[in-house]
């Protein structure tokens, strides 16, 4: 543990006792080893002027659905103390009740609704309560000794609460516990199997106190495993084919299309390499906490024995539902949200990537924390009955269906060529903005300006096949698979009657146009058959059934490439991979055609410039976007039955028709 804490930055927050909160609550959430996108929670009593002048102590405890790393002060929902206390000495209170007198009792209706763990907070006699779920709190206490061994590192320093469901019944308990303690001497509580509370006068008080404990739960494990490191290995047998075909099983369980991260590190590799791994992976989480985000136990498997594992893992999921279940519970999806890939790493599940990267960081969490667990003397996780009652509690299965419903193509990986300006560079704005995680390609350097966790830009001359079949496998490596592929790029060469036409000319048409075109398909059909309702869409060209005089080369590569995607409809149909393409015209606002060009064009027609953008029947001016959002909706479900399509976006051109 490292005590960051600034006093110079503390400091000037003067008295402000809220600022002083989201400063140390920040300091807690940012550290991965306390607290994981949105566990753990904070708290401080401050004695206000109500409305009415009267004074009147108030908690500001963390809101439902903030982070403490970036929480500010909004993010503290403020509940009367005098409300608070006055549910605590309640015999028995229901979760529905809970909520609802907590939020009868704060002073802003608009202010988020308050922790579950609000009450606890109100009971403990401080005016700070920091509450997380330490890594090495866990290890030490996940354990049948778990109690013992609190007491050898803190002897009396801390309260000791065995494994009770949070909420009201966790509060009570403890409020009836805490009567007539004498707190001096007390830093701390720890709460088996769940993680441990600090508390102070001062904001810096309470966040010493959880620095100093925690670092004393890691430097016992260093003691009791002195000779222990984390094993670290290479990966023995990645095949991405098997990678897809994992991210096809699993969405299909869930349900919907899910983005898959593989974690072939050193470290995740050794832990996958571990002889003991499927006991030690599936015997539970690490808190309870961490069940909403991961399932209770991950899915293991080996290349040799993927086929029916996921099927085999949702077997077990309604097994496990079925023991527990009571008739008013409806089961979730039954796909696995994580993945120990034996040999190789692990694998995270969300149906976006933000999502699989929170469940990715859990992963890794999990991977340290059951490894120091089981070198203590044992890892030994909560009964599948508590983690059940966790998983289908109301309160956590109301904050699930608060989720906003999913884009169109979220959980949809792409891959687009041709992608650093235009019409590529389009199609992959709008698949973006459905959902999708995106892949561009491109010559330009421009398009390595995509780094973004779900945007990934690559420099790649599609005329190496080399380098093609790299890019391919990234996509697939990164997002776990592949589902569209809109295949772009492309030049337009000089234009020069065939009589004049140089050798070279045609030759580099064809390579860019076309070639490149197939052998881009060859190295993605391995992948677009395990992908989620899969496509590939070209764009084509006006030229394809109108070409012009002096357009051999770029109008035969089209037409070459037209003719490419009916013979790939015709045999990637029974795969249902679905292949199509869009033959765009007069898309004006693209590098290529710059003031000077445009004008010299119109001028040559004897019209505006304006005039000459709208040259088709309809009148409207074509651009990029118009093209793309036509790809992005041939992408989904709409067009989920349409394969071997040449549809125009042109404003309808009168020798087309």
């Amino acid at each position: 543990m490292k005590n960051r804490w600034n006093a110079a930055e503390a400091s000037a927050l003067g008295d402000d006792l809220l600022a002083q909160r989201v400063y140390s609550s920040q300091l807690l959430g940012q550290d991965p080893e306390l607290v994981l996108h949105g566990g753990g929670n904070t708290s401080v009593k401050i004695t206000e002027q109500s409305f009415f002048g009267d004074e009147e102590e108030i908690l500001y405890v963390k809101g439902s659905g903030w982070d403490l790393g970036t929480i500010a002060k909004e993010g503290f929902a403020p509940i009367r103390m005098e409300v608070l206390m006055q549910l605590a000495a309640l015999e028995s209170l229901s979760d529905a009740d809970m909520v609802t007198q907590m939020r009868a009792g704060m002073t802003n209706p608009a202010a988020p609704t308050g922790s579950i763990e609000a009450i606890l907070h109100a009971v403990l006699p401080f005016t700070f309560v920091d509450h997380t779920h330490a890594n090495a709190i866990l290890a030490v206490t996940n354990h049948d000794r778990g109690e013992a061994r609190v007491k050898e590192i803190y002897g009396s320093r801390v309260l000791i609460v065995p494994y009770i469901m949070p909420g009201f019944v966790l509060a009570r308990h403890v409020f009836e516990q805490i009567q007539g303690q004498d707190f001096f001497g007390i830093e701390g509580m720890v709460l088996l199997n769940h993680g441990i509370f600090s508390f102070g006068q001062t904001a810096q008080e309470s966040y010493d106190r959880m620095i100093a404990l925690v670092g004393e739960a890691e430097d016992f494990m260093k003691q009791g495993c002195s000779a222990f490191s984390f094993p670290t290995g290479e990966p023995k047998d990645l095949d991405l084919v098997k990678l897809a075909q994992l991210r096809h099983d699993v969405s299909e369980a869930a349900e919907q299309a899910m983005i898959a991260r593989l974690d072939a590190s050193a470290e995740a590799a050794g832990f996958a390499l571990r002889p003991d791994v499927g006991d030690i992976a599936q015997r539970g989480p690490v808190t309870p906490d961490h069940v909403l985000r991961t399932k209770r136990v991950p899915l293991v498997f080996e290349n040799g024995d993927l086929d029916g594992a996921v099927d085999a893992y949702a077997g077990h999921y309604q097994n496990y539902f079925q023991r527990f279940a009571t008739p008013d519970l409806q089961m979730l999806d039954q796909a696995p949200r994580w993945a120990v890939w034996l040999g190789n790493g692990t694998v995270s599940f969300g149906r976006n990537v933000r999502s699989a990267d929170v469940v990715g960081d859990i992963v890794k969490t999990t991977r340290e924390t059951i490894q120091w667990g089981e070198e203590l003397g044992g890892w030994s996780p909560l009964t599948e009955s508590a983690l059940f009652d966790i998983e289908y509690w109301d309160l956590e299965q109301a904050k699930l269906k608060k989720a906003p419903a999913p884009r169109p193509l979220e959980g949809k990986v792409a891959l687009i060529t041709g992608a650093a300006a235009g019409i590529g560079r389009a199609c992959l704005q709008a698949l973006y903005d459905a959902g999708a995680a995106v892949v561009g390609v491109d010559l330009n350097p421009e398009i390595e300006e995509l780094q973004d966790d779900d945007r990934l830009g690559v420099i790649c001359n599609l005329t190496d096949d080399d380098a093609t079949r790299g890019v391919v496998d990234e996509t697939v490596k990164r997002f776990g698979g592949l589902d569209i592929l809109v295949s772009n790029a492309g030049i337009f060469t000089a234009g020069a009657h065939v009589e004049k036409l140089e050798p070279e000319n045609w030759d580099k048409s064809m390579a860019v146009n076309l070639t490149s075109h197939v052998r881009l398909l060859h190295h993605c059909v391995p992948y677009l058959r395990h992908g989620i309702d899969p496509t590939a869409i070209y764009i084509g060209s006006r030229n394809v059934h109108a070409p012009g005089a002096g357009a051999a080369s770029y109008s035969c590569a089209k037409a070459g490439l037209t003719q490419l995607v009916r013979v790939a409809a015709l045999e990637l149909a029974p795969e249902g991979i679905r292949v199509n393409i869009v033959h765009p015209d007069a898309v004006f606002d693209t590098k290529l055609w710059t003031p000077e060009v445009l004008a010299r064009s119109a001028e040559r027609y004897g019209i505006t410039v304006e005039e000459y953008k709208k040259r088709n029947l309809m009148k409207t001016e074509i651009k990029s976007a118009d093209v793309g959002n036509m790809v992005a909706a041939m992408a989904g479900p709409i067009f989920g039955k349409t394969t071997g399509a040449q549809v125009p976006v042109d404003g309808g051109n009168d020798r087309v028709i």
